[in-house]
């Protein structure tokens, strides 16, 4: 199963992060104290890939819309209500003419490459077959009855799109994972059934000791509490644990220094926590848990440290967290090994499923049999007909041999003499004085009888 180490963000707060001009507050530290290398200013940071089959599209109308300085100022100004509302999409008419024109190309590209995207799923249609007009309905991310031009409906439609698709994100990653710990554990079982009872009972004891050897680590800090960031304070950046500032911590771990700490910025906050659970080395650790683990503790610190809901964590938000009485005393912190991550139920309807698909693959796969099967028939049945009528010309053709007919030519056509040499050859040949036949207009006149 492949996933992604890193999850997006909504549209909106990537237009965010990328148009808003915030300069970080220059903050006093030591930096010879700090191991790990700082952001250079005026480097450019890759930002991960939100996992939308638009993503291309998305990033190239954030860059060109953040060359336009009207639009920057709005969307500096311009709240998360007016940026999901519309409003600021209406700002697109005031924009420079050669915005609206490299937008306008940006748009014609995806729409040809949505147009190829449908082809190739339709490679057995021919072209003239396909209403590429009607297909692209299905892409609600840009306005398809206007392929040539970029209109602020194009924009509205690009940013509302992209926000529902990224917030069932992460609740599709939890129902994929689901599904895969009941197919590791229906796996499991069917295996188990191949087995006699005595390799059974040492694979549940196998299975029974990796479990609780998986579970056998040191504690892990709550996510997003003192402790843990104190940690990584000290670890990863090297720094004294008794000189923890939240202000300074936050700056730090602003990786693009944009002024927030973003989804991707807080999960690398939680990599000291996940390798005490998890080790690739080991048999015993799943790196897909692993991923899950991150997302989980990444939505727990956004529920309880994100006050606006726009997934971005701001300077102000992070030091109001702080000073709550869950950042000095959390509870404990439950990894997935200490939770029931399904029921029996559960599973039990997922076999369900499982056994209705493969009931269906098989019917298919008997189809198709029956398909090839008919197939050959009906290809053994022409190749004897084939024979069959090559015996009847090799037969037609010894037959005119023995009568004296001209043999037949490798295409079948009869080798027979030009007309005048057929002619000359079959003509009587008269002797001298005998019976010849007449010019036209000649009468014959009796021959005299004499007697002796």
């Amino acid at each position: 199963m492949k996933r992604l180490s890193v999850l997006p963000q909504q549209c909106l707060l990537l237009m965010t992060c990328l148009l808003m001009a915030l300069e970080a507050v220059p903050i006093d530290i030591d930096k010879t104290k700090v191991k790990a290398e700082g952001h250079v200013e005026g480097e450019k940071v890759e930002n991960p890939d939100t996992g939308l089959y638009y993503d291309e599209y998305l990033r190239q109308v954030i860059d060109v819309l953040e060359t336009d300085k009207h639009f920057r100022e709005k969307l500096q100004t311009a709240d998360i209500e007016e940026i999901k509302s519309g409003k600021l999409s209406r700002e697109l008419d005031l924009v420079s003419h050669h915005v609206r024109t490299r937008l306008d190309e940006l748009k014609r590209q995806e729409v040809a490459r949505l147009r190829m995207l449908i082809k190739a799923k339709m490679d057995s249609v021919q072209d003239t077959g396909i209403d590429h007009q009607a297909l692209l309905k299905q892409f609600e991310h840009l306005n398809h009855q206007n392929p040539d031009t970029f209109e602020p409906k194009d924009l509205d439609m690009l940013i509302k799109a992209a926000t529902s698709d990224l917030e069932n994100y992460d609740k599709t990653r939890h129902e994929e994972f689901k599904k895969y710990e009941m197919m590791k554990e229906h796996e499991r079982r069917e295996y188990l059934k191949t087995l006699d009872e005595e390799k059974r009972k040492r694979e549940e004891s196998k299975f029974e000791e990796m479990k609780k050897k998986h579970g056998d680590h040191p504690k892990v800090h709550h996510p997003g509490s003192k402790d843990q960031l104190k940690e990584v304070w000290e670890e990863a950046d090297g720094l004294d644990p008794n000189e923890f500032d939240p202000k300074t911590f936050f700056k730090l771990h602003d990786v693009n220094n944009d002024g927030f700490l973003d989804e991707q910025e807080l999960e690398a906050l939680f990599t000291k926590e996940l390798e005490k659970v998890y080790d690739p080395k080991n048999e015993e650790d799943d790196m897909v848990e692993m991923e899950e683990e991150r997302l989980r503790m990444r939505e727990h610190v956004m529920n309880e440290v994100d006050i606006n809901k726009d997934r971005l964590v701001t300077l102000e938000e992070f030091l109001r967290a702080t000073e709550k009485k869950e950042f000095l005393e959390p509870d404990s912190w439950e990894t997935l090994d200490q939770q029931q991550l399904f029921t029996e139920d559960e599973l039990k309807e997922f076999e369900n499923h499982i056994s209705q698909q493969e009931d269906e693959l098989r019917k298919k796969a008997e189809e198709l049999q029956k398909q090839k099967e008919e197939l050959q028939r009906q290809h053994d049945q022409l190749q004897a007909q084939k024979q069959e009528l090559q015996q009847v010309v090799k037969q037609m053709e010894q037959k005119k041999l023995q009568q004296g007919s001209p043999p037949a030519g490798p295409g079948g056509e009869l080798k027979i003499q030009p007309p005048a040499e057929h002619k000359a050859a079959d003509a009587p040949q008269h002797p001298a004085g005998g019976d010849q036949p007449l010019p036209p207009g000649h009468i014959q006149e009796p021959a005299v009888r004499t007697d002796p």
